[in-house]
């Protein structure tokens, strides 16, 4: 089980959400990356609910997660509901 995202994937997301294949810090792309490993955990956490290390770390990514989503929220209204309906986040 690996929390980290392969090299494909990790070009597969900036590729979709940021403003050039080299684009790999930008709000929008660190969010996707995110979403990514927190939907892996969750389905790790489904088969190991004893695992309480990874469900700490899990919990500290929906945290930077949702950080970076009021920053982005702040700077980009449209941008940010676009991101959110795109990965399919808060409700």
């Amino acid at each position: 089980m690996s929390i980290n995202l392969t090299k494909e994937k990790k070009q597969e997301l900036t590729k979709k959400y940021g403003k050039n294949e080299h684009d790999t810090g930008s709000t929008e792309v660190q969010i996707a990356m995110l979403t990514q490993k927190i939907a892996e955990l969750t389905e790790h956490l489904k088969t190991n609910k004893k695992d309480f290390a990874t469900k700490r770390g899990l919990l500290m990514m929906v945290g930077r997660r949702k950080g970076l989503l009021s920053y982005l929220k702040s700077k980009d209204l449209e941008g940010y509901r676009a991101l959110v309906k795109k990965l399919n986040i808060r409700g």
